[in-house]
Protein backbone atom coordinates (compact mmCIF):
# COMPACT_ATOMS: atom_id res chain seq x y z
CA UNK A 1 0.00 0.00 0.00
CA UNK A 2 2.85 2.36 0.86
CA UNK A 3 4.54 1.67 -2.47
CA UNK A 4 1.25 2.21 -4.29
CA UNK A 5 0.74 5.57 -2.58
CA UNK A 6 4.33 6.61 -3.36
CA UNK A 7 3.70 5.67 -6.99
CA UNK A 8 0.31 7.39 -7.33
CA UNK A 9 0.83 10.67 -5.46
CA UNK A 10 3.33 12.20 -7.94
CA UNK A 11 1.06 11.23 -10.83
CA UNK A 12 -1.92 12.94 -9.17
CA UNK A 13 0.14 16.05 -8.36
CA UNK A 14 1.36 16.31 -11.96
CA UNK A 15 -2.02 15.51 -13.56
CA UNK A 16 -3.83 18.58 -12.21
CA UNK A 17 -1.58 21.30 -13.63
CA UNK A 18 -1.08 19.37 -16.87
CA UNK A 19 -4.83 18.96 -17.27
CA UNK A 20 -5.27 22.67 -16.64
CA UNK A 21 -2.51 23.52 -19.16
CA UNK A 22 -4.18 21.45 -21.88
CA UNK A 23 -7.66 22.76 -21.13
CA UNK A 24 -6.74 26.44 -20.95
CA UNK A 25 -4.90 26.30 -24.27
CA UNK A 26 -7.31 23.99 -26.07
CA UNK A 27 -9.98 26.65 -25.51
CA UNK A 28 -8.10 29.02 -27.82
CA UNK A 29 -8.60 26.79 -30.85
CA UNK A 30 -10.80 27.59 -33.85
CA UNK A 31 -11.43 23.88 -34.39
CA UNK A 32 -14.75 22.04 -34.32
CA UNK A 33 -16.79 24.70 -36.15
CA UNK A 34 -15.71 27.38 -33.70
CA UNK A 35 -17.57 25.80 -30.79
CA UNK A 36 -14.82 26.71 -28.29
CA UNK A 37 -15.54 30.38 -28.99
CA UNK A 38 -19.15 29.92 -27.93
CA UNK A 39 -18.38 27.86 -24.84
CA UNK A 40 -15.76 30.42 -23.78
CA UNK A 41 -18.26 33.25 -24.11
CA UNK A 42 -20.73 31.24 -22.01
CA UNK A 43 -18.33 30.35 -19.20
CA UNK A 44 -16.69 33.80 -19.19
CA UNK A 45 -20.14 35.44 -18.81
CA UNK A 46 -19.56 37.40 -22.02
CA UNK A 47 -23.00 36.90 -23.57
CA UNK A 48 -24.88 40.08 -22.81
CA UNK A 49 -27.92 39.85 -25.08
CA UNK A 50 -31.62 40.63 -25.10
CA UNK A 51 -32.24 38.04 -27.81
CA UNK A 52 -30.43 34.70 -28.13
CA UNK A 53 -30.72 32.26 -31.02
CA UNK A 54 -30.93 28.53 -30.25
CA UNK A 55 -30.72 25.67 -32.70
CA UNK A 56 -28.43 23.35 -34.64
CA UNK A 57 -26.03 24.18 -37.48
CA UNK A 58 -29.01 25.62 -39.36
CA UNK A 59 -29.11 28.34 -36.72
CA UNK A 60 -25.44 29.31 -36.57
CA UNK A 61 -25.08 29.64 -40.36
CA UNK A 62 -28.46 31.31 -41.00
CA UNK A 63 -29.13 33.94 -38.28
CA UNK A 64 -26.85 36.97 -38.56
CA UNK A 65 -26.82 38.86 -35.22
CA UNK A 66 -25.42 42.04 -36.78
CA UNK A 67 -28.45 42.38 -39.08
CA UNK A 68 -30.87 41.52 -36.28
CA UNK A 69 -29.28 44.08 -33.94
CA UNK A 70 -29.44 46.81 -36.56
CA UNK A 71 -33.17 46.32 -37.18
CA UNK A 72 -34.39 45.26 -33.74
CA UNK A 73 -32.21 47.71 -31.77
CA UNK A 74 -31.45 44.88 -29.32
CA UNK A 75 -28.32 42.95 -28.45
CA UNK A 76 -28.33 39.53 -30.13
CA UNK A 77 -26.15 36.40 -29.81
CA UNK A 78 -26.33 33.13 -31.77
CA UNK A 79 -25.94 29.98 -29.62
CA UNK A 80 -26.50 27.49 -32.44
CA UNK A 81 -24.52 24.25 -31.91
CA UNK A 82 -23.12 22.33 -34.85
CA UNK A 83 -24.42 18.86 -35.65
CA UNK A 84 -26.63 18.37 -32.63
CA UNK A 85 -30.32 18.18 -31.79
CA UNK A 86 -32.34 19.62 -28.93
CA UNK A 87 -30.72 17.38 -26.28
CA UNK A 88 -27.45 19.34 -26.47
CA UNK A 89 -29.15 22.61 -27.32
CA UNK A 90 -30.71 22.27 -23.87
CA UNK A 91 -27.31 21.63 -22.26
CA UNK A 92 -26.04 24.85 -23.85
CA UNK A 93 -29.16 26.63 -22.59
CA UNK A 94 -28.54 25.48 -18.99
CA UNK A 95 -24.88 26.48 -19.02
CA UNK A 96 -25.72 29.82 -20.62
CA UNK A 97 -28.25 30.72 -17.91
CA UNK A 98 -25.82 29.74 -15.13
CA UNK A 99 -23.22 32.30 -16.14
CA UNK A 100 -25.01 35.04 -18.09
CA UNK A 101 -27.80 37.59 -17.83
CA UNK A 102 -31.21 36.10 -18.56
CA UNK A 103 -32.41 37.18 -22.03
CA UNK A 104 -35.78 38.71 -22.85
CA UNK A 105 -36.33 36.39 -25.83
CA UNK A 106 -35.11 33.04 -27.10
CA UNK A 107 -35.54 32.58 -30.85
CA UNK A 108 -35.58 28.80 -31.19
CA UNK A 109 -34.85 27.53 -34.67
CA UNK A 110 -36.61 24.21 -35.26
CA UNK A 111 -35.98 21.73 -38.04
CA UNK A 112 -36.89 18.24 -39.13
CA UNK A 113 -34.31 16.69 -36.80
CA UNK A 114 -34.64 18.81 -33.63
CA UNK A 115 -36.27 16.02 -31.63
CA UNK A 116 -34.16 13.17 -33.00
CA UNK A 117 -31.17 12.03 -30.95
CA UNK A 118 -28.03 10.78 -32.59
CA UNK A 119 -26.09 7.92 -31.02
CA UNK A 120 -22.53 9.27 -31.19
CA UNK A 121 -21.29 12.46 -29.51
CA UNK A 122 -20.49 14.52 -32.60
CA UNK A 123 -17.59 17.00 -32.21
CA UNK A 124 -16.93 15.55 -28.76
CA UNK A 125 -13.57 17.33 -28.42
CA UNK A 126 -15.45 20.62 -27.94
CA UNK A 127 -16.27 19.48 -24.37
CA UNK A 128 -12.71 18.58 -23.33
CA UNK A 129 -11.75 21.85 -21.59
CA UNK A 130 -15.03 22.19 -19.67
CA UNK A 131 -16.25 18.71 -18.72
CA UNK A 132 -14.08 17.74 -15.73
CA UNK A 133 -16.41 17.51 -12.69
CA UNK A 134 -19.16 19.31 -14.64
CA UNK A 135 -22.38 17.58 -13.60
CA UNK A 136 -24.57 19.00 -16.40
CA UNK A 137 -22.12 18.16 -19.16
CA UNK A 138 -22.00 14.62 -17.75
CA UNK A 139 -25.81 14.41 -17.58
CA UNK A 140 -26.39 15.53 -21.16
CA UNK A 141 -23.42 13.94 -22.96
CA UNK A 142 -22.87 10.61 -21.17
CA UNK A 143 -25.82 8.94 -22.93
CA UNK A 144 -23.97 9.31 -26.24
CA UNK A 145 -21.18 7.11 -27.53
CA UNK A 146 -17.99 9.01 -26.82
CA UNK A 147 -16.74 9.42 -23.26
CA UNK A 148 -16.49 7.01 -20.34
CA UNK A 149 -17.19 7.81 -16.68
CA UNK A 150 -13.45 8.18 -16.05
CA UNK A 151 -13.20 10.97 -18.62
CA UNK A 152 -15.52 13.17 -16.57
CA UNK A 153 -13.93 12.60 -13.17
CA UNK A 154 -10.22 11.76 -13.51
CA UNK A 155 -7.83 14.47 -14.75
CA UNK A 156 -6.03 13.87 -18.08
CA UNK A 157 -7.83 10.61 -18.91
CA UNK A 158 -10.07 12.29 -21.50
CA UNK A 159 -7.05 13.68 -23.40
CA UNK A 160 -5.65 10.21 -24.06
CA UNK A 161 -5.55 9.71 -27.82
CA UNK A 162 -6.76 13.26 -28.57
CA UNK A 163 -3.79 14.15 -30.73
CA UNK A 164 -5.35 17.21 -32.39
CA UNK A 165 -6.45 18.70 -29.07
CA UNK A 166 -3.01 18.16 -27.50
CA UNK A 167 -1.19 19.67 -30.49
CA UNK A 168 -3.54 22.64 -30.52
CA UNK A 169 -2.92 23.21 -26.82
CA UNK A 170 0.84 23.15 -27.39
CA UNK A 171 0.78 25.54 -30.35
CA UNK A 172 -1.65 27.96 -28.76
CA UNK A 173 0.34 28.05 -25.53
CA UNK A 174 3.21 29.59 -27.51
CA UNK A 175 0.88 31.77 -29.60
CA UNK A 176 2.16 29.99 -32.71
CA UNK A 177 -1.29 30.09 -34.30
CA UNK A 178 -2.87 33.47 -34.97
CA UNK A 179 -6.29 33.03 -36.53
CA UNK A 180 -9.34 35.18 -36.99
CA UNK A 181 -12.22 33.82 -34.83
CA UNK A 182 -14.37 31.50 -36.91
CA UNK A 183 -17.64 32.85 -35.52
CA UNK A 184 -18.79 36.35 -34.59
CA UNK A 185 -21.43 36.43 -31.85
CA UNK A 186 -21.93 32.77 -32.68
CA UNK A 187 -22.56 33.30 -36.41
CA UNK A 188 -20.63 32.54 -39.56
CA UNK A 189 -21.93 33.03 -43.08
CA UNK A 190 -20.79 30.26 -45.42
CA UNK A 191 -19.29 31.35 -48.75
CA UNK A 192 -20.38 28.15 -50.47
CA UNK A 193 -22.33 27.27 -53.61
CA UNK A 194 -24.79 24.39 -53.96
CA UNK A 195 -23.07 21.01 -53.48
CA UNK A 196 -24.11 17.41 -54.21
CA UNK A 197 -24.99 16.37 -50.61
CA UNK A 198 -28.70 16.10 -51.38
CA UNK A 199 -28.19 14.16 -54.61
CA UNK A 200 -25.94 11.76 -52.71
CA UNK A 201 -28.58 11.28 -49.99
CA UNK A 202 -31.26 10.56 -52.61
CA UNK A 203 -29.00 7.99 -54.27
CA UNK A 204 -28.80 6.10 -50.97
CA UNK A 205 -32.47 6.22 -49.96
CA UNK A 206 -35.79 7.18 -51.53
CA UNK A 207 -36.96 8.98 -48.38
CA UNK A 208 -35.98 9.64 -44.78
CA UNK A 209 -38.24 9.13 -41.78
CA UNK A 210 -37.36 11.12 -38.67
CA UNK A 211 -37.35 9.07 -35.48
CA UNK A 212 -38.65 11.35 -32.73
CA UNK A 213 -36.92 10.60 -29.43
CA UNK A 214 -39.47 10.44 -26.62
CA UNK A 215 -36.99 11.66 -23.98
CA UNK A 216 -36.01 14.62 -26.15
CA UNK A 217 -39.68 15.38 -26.62
CA UNK A 218 -40.22 15.43 -22.85
CA UNK A 219 -37.13 17.59 -22.40
CA UNK A 220 -38.43 20.01 -25.02
CA UNK A 221 -41.69 20.41 -23.15
CA UNK A 222 -39.79 20.87 -19.88
CA UNK A 223 -37.70 23.59 -21.49
CA UNK A 224 -40.81 25.47 -22.65
CA UNK A 225 -42.33 25.20 -19.18
CA UNK A 226 -39.14 26.42 -17.48
CA UNK A 227 -38.83 29.41 -19.79
CA UNK A 228 -42.45 30.37 -19.13
CA UNK A 229 -41.80 30.21 -15.39
CA UNK A 230 -38.64 32.31 -15.78
CA UNK A 231 -40.44 34.93 -17.84
CA UNK A 232 -38.31 34.25 -20.93
CA UNK A 233 -40.40 34.58 -24.08
CA UNK A 234 -39.91 31.97 -26.79
CA UNK A 235 -40.32 32.50 -30.52
CA UNK A 236 -40.33 29.42 -32.79
CA UNK A 237 -38.68 29.82 -36.19
CA UNK A 238 -38.45 27.22 -38.91
CA UNK A 239 -35.76 28.58 -41.24
CA UNK A 240 -35.83 27.93 -45.01
CA UNK A 241 -34.95 24.57 -46.51
CA UNK A 242 -34.64 23.74 -50.19
CA UNK A 243 -38.14 22.89 -51.40
CA UNK A 244 -37.37 19.37 -52.66
CA UNK A 245 -36.22 18.39 -49.18
CA UNK A 246 -39.81 18.69 -47.88
CA UNK A 247 -40.97 15.62 -49.77
CA UNK A 248 -37.76 13.72 -48.96
CA UNK A 249 -38.64 13.64 -45.24
CA UNK A 250 -41.54 11.19 -45.08
CA UNK A 251 -43.11 12.36 -41.80
CA UNK A 252 -42.51 16.09 -42.26
CA UNK A 253 -46.16 17.02 -41.74
CA UNK A 254 -46.22 15.12 -38.44
CA UNK A 255 -43.19 17.09 -37.23
CA UNK A 256 -44.56 20.49 -38.28
CA UNK A 257 -47.87 19.61 -36.62
CA UNK A 258 -46.05 18.71 -33.39
CA UNK A 259 -44.32 22.10 -33.30
CA UNK A 260 -47.60 23.85 -34.11
CA UNK A 261 -49.29 22.09 -31.19
CA UNK A 262 -46.54 23.22 -28.80
CA UNK A 263 -46.89 26.72 -30.21
CA UNK A 264 -50.60 26.76 -29.37
CA UNK A 265 -50.20 25.03 -26.01
CA UNK A 266 -47.60 27.53 -24.76
CA UNK A 267 -48.88 30.55 -26.73
CA UNK A 268 -45.61 30.83 -28.66
CA UNK A 269 -45.37 32.68 -32.01
CA UNK A 270 -44.31 30.33 -34.82
CA UNK A 271 -42.60 31.84 -37.89
CA UNK A 272 -42.48 29.10 -40.53
CA UNK A 273 -40.42 29.90 -43.65
CA UNK A 274 -40.50 26.47 -45.31
CA UNK A 275 -42.83 27.74 -48.04
CA UNK A 276 -41.02 31.03 -48.58
CA UNK A 277 -39.90 31.93 -52.13
CA UNK A 278 -36.26 31.59 -51.04
CA UNK A 279 -36.84 27.83 -50.66
CA UNK A 280 -37.07 27.27 -54.41
CA UNK A 281 -33.77 28.98 -55.27
CA UNK A 282 -30.58 26.92 -55.04
CA UNK A 283 -28.43 30.03 -55.27
CA UNK A 284 -29.23 30.76 -51.59
CA UNK A 285 -28.25 27.30 -50.26
CA UNK A 286 -25.11 25.21 -50.09
CA UNK A 287 -27.12 22.05 -49.40
CA UNK A 288 -30.77 21.14 -48.93
CA UNK A 289 -30.98 22.32 -45.31
CA UNK A 290 -28.36 25.09 -44.98
CA UNK A 291 -28.35 28.62 -46.34
CA UNK A 292 -25.14 30.08 -47.70
CA UNK A 293 -23.93 33.58 -46.76
CA UNK A 294 -26.04 35.30 -49.41
CA UNK A 295 -29.10 33.31 -48.37
CA UNK A 296 -28.53 33.97 -44.66
CA UNK A 297 -28.38 37.72 -45.22
CA UNK A 298 -31.59 37.68 -47.24
CA UNK A 299 -33.35 35.48 -44.71
CA UNK A 300 -32.14 37.40 -41.64
CA UNK A 301 -33.42 40.69 -43.05
CA UNK A 302 -36.84 39.13 -43.58
CA UNK A 303 -36.78 37.48 -40.15
CA UNK A 304 -35.81 40.76 -38.46
CA UNK A 305 -38.77 42.55 -40.03
CA UNK A 306 -41.10 39.81 -38.80
CA UNK A 307 -39.56 39.73 -35.33
CA UNK A 308 -39.99 43.48 -35.05
CA UNK A 309 -43.75 42.87 -34.93
CA UNK A 310 -43.26 40.55 -31.93
CA UNK A 311 -40.30 42.01 -30.03
CA UNK A 312 -41.70 45.32 -28.91
CA UNK A 313 -39.24 46.19 -26.16
CA UNK A 314 -35.75 45.18 -25.02
CA UNK A 315 -34.45 45.96 -21.56
CA UNK A 316 -31.37 48.12 -21.14
CA UNK A 317 -28.27 45.94 -20.62
CA UNK A 318 -25.04 46.99 -18.89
Amino acid sequence: LKKLIIFCVPIIIISWPLDNYLSQNTKKSNSFSGEYIIWNDIYNSDINANVVIYGSSKAWVSFNPAILEDILKCKVYNLGIDGHNFWLEYLRHKEFLKFNIKPDYIVLNLDQFSLEKRTELYNLDQFLPYMLFNKDIYTYTSSYQGFSWYDYYIPLIRYHGRREAILNAFFYSFNVVNTVPMREKGFRGMEFSWNDDFDHAKSLMSYYEVKIDSVSKDLFKRFLTECAEEGIRIIFVYSPEYIEFNSFVRNRNEIISLYSNYSKLFNIPFLNYTNDTICSQKQYFYNATHLNKKGSELFTHQLARDLKQIIVHCQELP
